[in-house]
């Protein structure tokens, strides 16, 4: 089947931008704060505790520069093992190695696709000195967050929540970003609210809010010369960057309710396929559905091979596989995009332990959930600004693959 390829690019995730964005920015540029302090950044800190309900939070030049602070104010050291979700980006897992972080990777669970509560027990077992966890919503959908907590209290470990992906999103009715005592959210381009940069940490501890603030700006003392007694970052968020995220703040629900529209777009158009959509625990958890992703049926699965960097497949009738979506897609000007591959299958971490283990009668291709996700999974196009009429194409798209 042949379609007419999209006129303008169906993008992943870009940004949604509606004008306030720009009020705020020249604000910044009229008023000559166009660096690390300003009004922009006041505002922003103080929308963002208002919205999540955290106490304190920092404006960071990425959610990347928060999970390092996250890590420093965690008392990490080098050689120090830690726990942290396997199926994520490398960004979760490298600030913590800045530190001199062993990580042990923690395998996914099939409901919401995060870190595996019965496998972190497992892991508590093997390595029982390990005192910092490191947990990701993956997607935009919270994690079993009451059952790792009650690991970590009893462990005594401290849980770091990686929140780039879900801000907005809830577990039992309170927002993700509040659930560890040091958090990260992002602003990156492709997030739910943008700044095309910048992050934030979050916590509702006042004296490491203010050792982390401190470390963010050189870690300088307070004298009038620049007097420095501890290493320091140059983390700050910009007052301009700031703008964009201050004028994206009033659109946060209105965004997530267009990605939930098409979330709940494609689990009805591809309902009769062979494929499910990315799951959530629809009973105590709302995600924020920043990307809509499917997993393929094993049945379903024609021959794909993946290298480090290459992959191929074969057509077969009535079967399809990732990369077969994802190179039609793009060949009709739509960007889809793989799931995460799983750190205890990159190169960089390939040495590192990995802890999983199956639900009773589990049975799947793989000895682990997360590589078997990566196997059979796709991000699908999910950007705000994509029409309904768009969307149906793409489904449209997809279902051809299965032909």
């Amino acid at each position: 089947m042949q379609f007419e390829p999209f006129e303008s690019k169906v993008w992943l995730s870009s940004p949604t931008m509606h004008g306030d964005e720009l009020e705020y920015m020249k604000k910044a540029y009229d008023t000559n704060w166009m660096s690390t302090v300003g009004e922009n950044i006041d505002e922003v800190e103080k929308l963002v505790c208002e919205y999540i309900g955290c106490k304190y939070s920092l404006g960071l030049s990425s959610g990347t520069s928060a999970l390092h602070l996250a890590a420093k104010l965690a008392g990490i050291k080098r050689g120090d093992r830690i726990f942290c979700t396997d199926m994520t980006f490398a960004a979760t897992v490298n600030p913590m190695v800045y530190e001199g972080a062993v990580p042990v990777f923690i395998d996914s669970e099939r409901d919401t696709w995060n870190m595996d509560p019965a496998a972190l027990e497992k892991a508590f077992e093997l390595y029982p000195d390990v005192k910092v966890v490191v947990l990701v919503h993956l997607y935009g959908t919270p994690a079993k967050v009451d059952e790792i907590r009650a690991i970590c209290d009893k462990h005594n470990a401290i849980l770091i929540e990686d929140a780039a992906e879900s801000m907005g999103a809830t577990y039992k009715g309170v927002q993700t970003g509040l659930f560890g005592k040091y958090n990260a959210i992002s602003f990156n381009g492709n997030k739910i609210i943008t700044g095309s940069s910048g992050g934030m940490l979050l916590t509702d501890d006042e004296e490491a809010a203010l050792l982390a603030r401190k470390w963010s700006t050189q870690s300088r003392e307070p004298a009038s010369w620049y007097q420095h007694e501890y290493i320091g970052y140059n983390y700050r968020l910009s007052n301009v960057v700031a703008g964009v995220v201050r004028g994206q703040m009033n659109y946060l629900d209105e965004h997530i309710a267009a990605k939930k529209a098409i979330y709940m777009r494609y689990k009805e158009g591809l309902s009769d396929l062979p494929v499910t959509m990315n799951p959530y625990c629809e009973d105590i958890m709302e995600p924020n559905f920043w990307l809509s992703c499917l997993l393929i049926d094993e049945d379903h699965m024609c021959f794909q091979k993946r290298g480090d960097l290459t992959a191929e497949y074969k057509t077969e009738s009535g079967k399809s596989c990732p990369t077969e979506i994802f190179e039609t897609l793009a060949k009709y000007n739509a960007e889809g995009r793989p799931i995460w591959k799983p750190m205890h299958m990159q190169p960089i971490y390939k040495n590192n332990a990995f802890v999983t283990t199956k639900g009773e009668g589990e049975e799947f291709y793989f000895d682990n959930v997360g590589t078997d996700i990566f196997d059979r999974g796709l991000c699908l196009p999910s950007d705000i600004k994509m029409t309904p009429e768009q969307q149906d194409k793409v489904i449209q798209i997809i279902r051809s693959c299965f032909l």
